[in-house]
């Protein structure tokens, strides 16, 4: 009998990367909107891919099937 495979969250995969060293990588929140009373600074530092670190990595890993 055929073992029963684990699903992935679709909805943690299309948000979620996982670099080749194991890391949980996100985009930033905030940047979508209301972006004009945001500082140029701030708005650079948005558009790069911030790490997971902590108890939620483990959680998102999960929903990812990796854990």
């Amino acid at each position: 009998m055929a073992k029963i495979k684990q699903k992935v969250r679709k909805s943690a995969q299309k948000r979620f990367k996982i670099t080749a060293g194991g890391k949980v990588l996100h985009r930033s929140q905030g940047i979508r909107h209301l972006r004009s009373n945001k500082s140029k600074k701030r708005i650079r530092r948005m558009k790069q891919l911030k790490e997971i670190v902590g108890g939620y990595k483990g959680k998102i890993l999960k929903m990812l099937g990796l854990k």
